[in-house]
């Protein structure tokens, strides 16, 4: 009560100086131009034994960890990977055991084979998911493939995307390690971007090949717009392994502003089961 004026105009001026001297700073050195994502999901195939075994229950296991989004496996593509027995169920019924979970199927990974013979069916599977991507989990041609091997399979890609593009819903392609092998001097990855359709082809960013010196960040920029997603996994080089979103070294801040320039709409967790539950707190932030 006895607070003096002569105090106050001082704190006040304190103040005023602190915002002027925060308003010239970058938005990122306090984390305020780079918000984590709302909603967050997970890739299954680290967890598939798992989820084949109890389909509801795992559901609902990786929802109380934080989890909003879920990204299948096509179980006609991946039958021989175990996903056989989700393959008797319609796309109708599972979107209820995932929405009766408290999560929604936002994505799902497809192998050529099923992309090539079984487009019109994969197509209404995924609609009656509700989900309007769908990722090709790579073209896994022979390990010596050429740049223009993978640039065939890329026009192949960009026909698909046409037709599913058709029906509402945007293809994209996932890379892993191989995709970022050169072919004398030039990167397969870049290859493979500039044969892409931007229309028809988005792609869904593998983060893990951090590993190897690719920053998703770096894309992100320097391909405005050309991104749908991303797989979110993190490693430390002080360990040379793979630790939990948040512990290693991901520039985080970084990844989800630049995120923004390259498009990315949907993030999925792909990571050893046990680093799914540290990697979610991280994402609540």
């Amino acid at each position: 009560m006895n607070y003096s004026r002569r105090k106050f105009l001082k704190n006040a001026g304190v103040s005023v100086g602190a915002a002027a001297l925060m308003s010239q700073l970058p938005l990122n050195v306090f984390g305020f131009g780079a918000e984590k994502p709302k909603s967050f999901g997970f890739q299954v195939w680290t967890i598939r034994e798992k989820l084949i075994e109890d389909f509801p229950g795992t559901l609902k296991m990786m929802a109380g960890l934080g989890y909003k989004e879920v990204e299948m496996c096509s179980p006609l593509g991946y039958s021989n990977a175990g996903f056989e027995p989700l393959n008797k169920m319609s796309g109708r019924e599972m979107k209820k055991i995932v929405e009766d979970a408290g999560l929604k199927c936002t994505s799902s990974h497809y192998n050529m084979g099923e992309l090539r013979d079984h487009l019109e069916n994969r197509i209404e599977w995924a609609n009656q998911l509700g989900m309007r991507q769908m990722m090709a989990a790579s073209f896994w041609l022979p390990k010596d493939a050429s740049v223009d091997d993978y640039r065939k399979a890329a026009d192949e890609l960009n026909v698909i995307g046409e037709k599913t593009k058709k029906a509402g819903i945007q293809m994209g392609f996932h890379n892993h390690h191989m995709e970022f092998e050169k072919r004398g001097e030039e990167l397969i990855y870049d290859a493979l971007l500039e044969q892409f359709d931007p229309e028809l082809v988005k792609m869904q960013f593998q983060v893990a090949v951090v590993n190897i010196g690719y920053n998703a960040a770096d894309y992100f920029r320097k391909h405005p717009g050309r991104f749908i997603s991303a797989h979110l996994a993190d490693w430390s080089s002080e360990k040379d392994a793979q630790v939990p979103i948040g512990q290693g070294d991901v520039n985080w801040d970084d990844f989800f502003e630049a995120a923004q320039t390259g498009g990315v709409k949907n993030f999925y967790v792909e990571m050893a089961p046990e680093m799914f539950g540290p990697s979610a707190e991280f994402l609540k932030g």
